[in-house]
């Protein structure tokens, strides 16, 4: 059982994941189906909403571990809120245009950034380091229910009051997710002092950690190969759901909704994986045996065969679920807490990072080759992004080595 400051924490990350899900849905359906995007408007926008990651991610790793952990996801909570409540508004006064769109999209990233990488940093010292594996797969639970339900709200929510009105919603789980977050009454430690204050020279020694251990080396390099393919790919999914497979929106949350029982599935059963082949093996065999289910979603037609998009990225969300629980409760435990904002920003750095960069491709190749051309790369490239794992150390250990383990 966890304290009530950890269910505070939980609850607020859970308003803060739906809000990012519903979002990643009506955002799109509205650049979509009411601003008349173009496959490469698409790419921009989705390049928009990851963007931050890549511009800002080192530094940000810095000033987390210089700041109160909490305090920086309350105020990033906040400042989301308000700028996603400018859209309905801008569309209610009829001058919202794709500019504004993207423009919130790439603010709202830089708070997302920041609350990312300050939570991930935060849950050590909330829960102890023996937790943090039951911790992160409790929080992969609600990042997993939210991606099952929240693209079905934004997709039911887009048709009964139309995208713009939709995203008021989104809005406000950030509102309440600052909310819960305020009510933690635990004691943060204050941050270290920082021996060394320049910023060039902290980004290198957390650059340092996790480029100079191998297996959390293979492990950044698959995530960031599976994200440059995902970011490609979403940046044509709404328009190859719409469009090639003719779902409405209602049936784009629909099948995306079904999609997501996958990563609750994996979140409910990750412990269980690693108590049976170990946390190194989970981080390469899962993914080595699920991901290629994303084969399945190029199959996809309009009939039945749109089922396919549901099933394929059910098996795949299972498999980067578990994958995720492994990976991130290994990072965490290995990292000194001096180090855990710039070890999580180095990471995120460059896995979220090649998110901007494969939507801009994928926009680009959706443009110019089309967009069912688009989803078959995009697919092939996601299963061959497990090699990085499948031809690293990792494939020779069962479990985390103890002495790799730093207090």
């Amino acid at each position: 059982m966890f304290h009530r400051d950890f269910r505070r924490l939980w609850a607020g990350e859970t308003a803060s994941q739906f809000g990012v899900f519903v979002g990643r849905t009506v955002l799109p359906l509205l650049a979509a189906t009411v601003l008349a995007a173009t496959p490469l408007e698409m790419g921009l926008l989705t390049a928009a909403e990851n963007a931050a990651f890549l511009l800002l991610g080192l530094p940000a790793g810095v000033w987390v571990d210089r700041l109160r952990r909490k305090t920086l996801m309350v105020r990033a909570d906040l400042v989301r809120g308000v700028l996603l409540l400018s859209v309905p508004i801008a569309w209610w006064a009829d001058v919202l245009t794709l500019t504004q769109l993207v423009v919130v999209a790439l603010l709202v990233s830089v708070c997302t950034l920041f609350f990312d990488v300050a939570y991930q940093s935060y849950l050590p010292s909330l829960v102890g380091r023996e937790k943090l594996v039951e911790g992160n797969a409790k929080l992969q639970v609600s990042q997993s229910v939210a991606h099952v339900s929240g693209p079905g709200i934004g997709g039911l929510l887009a048709q009964a009051l139309g995208p713009a009105s939709a995203v008021t919603a989104v809005g406000f789980s950030f509102l309440s997710s600052a909310a819960f977050l305020r009510r933690i009454e635990a004691e943060e430690p204050a941050p270290a002092p920082r021996e060394n204050g320049k910023l060039r020279a902290e980004i290198a020694e957390g650059l340092r950690f996790v480029f100079g251990n191998p297996t959390l080396r293979a492990i950044t390099l698959c995530t960031a190969a599976g994200n440059f393919a995902g970011g490609a790919f979403t940046a044509v999914e709404m328009l190859f759901l719409t469009r090639d497979v003719g779902l409405s929106p209602g049936g784009v949350g629909a099948v995306l909704a079904i999609a997501g029982v996958g990563g609750v599935a994996g979140a409910l059963t990750a412990n269980w994986w690693m108590n049976r082949i170990g946390q190194a093996r989970a981080v390469w065999l899962i993914p080595l045996v699920t991901w290629p289910g994303q084969l399945l979603v190029p199959l996809a037609a309009p009939g039945w065969r749109a089922g396919l998009v549901a099933a394929g990225l059910a098996i795949v969300g299972y498999g980067i679920v578990v994958y995720n629980v492994a990976q991130v409760s290994y990072r965490q435990a290995i990292c000194p807490d001096r180090l855990l904002g710039r070890m999580n920003a180095s990471v995120r750095f460059v896995v979220w990072g090649a998110l901007p960069v494969g939507s801009l491709l994928g926009g680009a190749l959706g443009q110019a080759a089309g967009v069912p051309a688009t989803v078959w790369v995009t697919s092939v490239a996601l299963v061959l992004a497990v090699a990085w794992v499948v031809f690293s150390p990792l494939r020779l250990m069962r479990d985390i080595p103890k002495q790799s383990v730093i207090g």
